[in-house]
């Protein structure tokens, strides 16, 4: 449930159109649903202005279908799920055959709104093309989460000249996210040249010495750029959420 649907029932019951037996009956799972294997927070979207995110790796397919059919056709919400394996995608197919899927990002979106050009935007800035995987799971998770993303892929420090051709549509954003492997430079450098806040993904992609990101995770920590702040390794979902929340402001 979220804000303007619990507005509406209370002001339904206000207005005598729904009894007050009927909105406590409503209400009685607003904070949470016990599926017993889950435990599904519906009041997440009053505190903090999103629903709940489906994490799928590590869950089976039935838990995440049963997580799934709860929240679309029990609590007509939308869904936004990450980390959703191949056998998790087919079986979600199956049961929502409108079902929103981004094979690259592994991510799936169910009943979510389309999202309208506007002026404000945040800007996805990836250095190589390996680094796709965790661009496309932060474009979904702006797109889910209400926001307009545009994304900027390849223009790692290697050929710079790259990144500088097009810093008129980066500076335009209101939030850069930076996803960078290897020695993740990228984000240093795009720190230097905007005004708005940017957020590093180190990313695992990189030989040996990266140590699976941890190279990359250790220079955006250092950076001496100010105004960039750094999330996990691969995280594109947990710099997206926190853009999101910067564009609400």
């Amino acid at each position: 449930m979220n804000q303007e649907a619990l507005k509406a029932l209370l002001e339904a019951t206000k207005s005598g159109e729904t009894s007050i037996d009927e909105a406590l009956e409503q209400l009685k799972t607003l904070p949470f649903s016990d599926l017993d294997f889950a435990v599904i927070d519906h009041h997440r979207q009053i505190r903090n202005g999103h629903p709940e995110v489906i994490y799928c790796e590590s869950k089976t397919v039935d838990q995440v279908l049963g997580i799934m059919k709860h929240m679309v056709n029990e609590r007509q919400q939308a869904v936004l799920a990450t980390r959703v394996t191949t056998e998790q995608q087919s079986a979600i197919l199956d049961a929502f055959p409108s079902a929103s899927v981004n094979v690259l990002g592994r991510t799936v979106k169910i009943n979510c709104p389309e999202i309208k050009e506007t002026a404000d935007y945040v800007a996805i800035v990836a250095a190589g093309t390996s680094d796709l995987p965790v661009v496309e799971e932060a474009y979904e998770t702006v797109s889910a989460l209400g926001h307009r993303a545009v994304k900027v892929v390849d223009v790692g420090v290697a050929g710079i000249h790259r990144l500088f051709s097009r810093l008129d549509l980066i500076r335009g954003a209101k939030v850069v996210i930076v996803v960078a492997g290897m020695e993740g430079a990228l984000a240093s450098v795009v720190g230097g040249l905007v005004d708005k806040p940017v957020i590093a993904v180190p990313t695992s992609v990189g030989y040996g010495a990266s140590f699976g990101g941890i190279s990359a995770l250790l220079t955006m920590l250092n950076s001496c750029s100010s105004g960039v702040t750094v999330v996990n390794i691969d995280n594109g979902f947990g710099a997206a959420y926190a853009a999101a929340q910067i564009m609400k402001l």
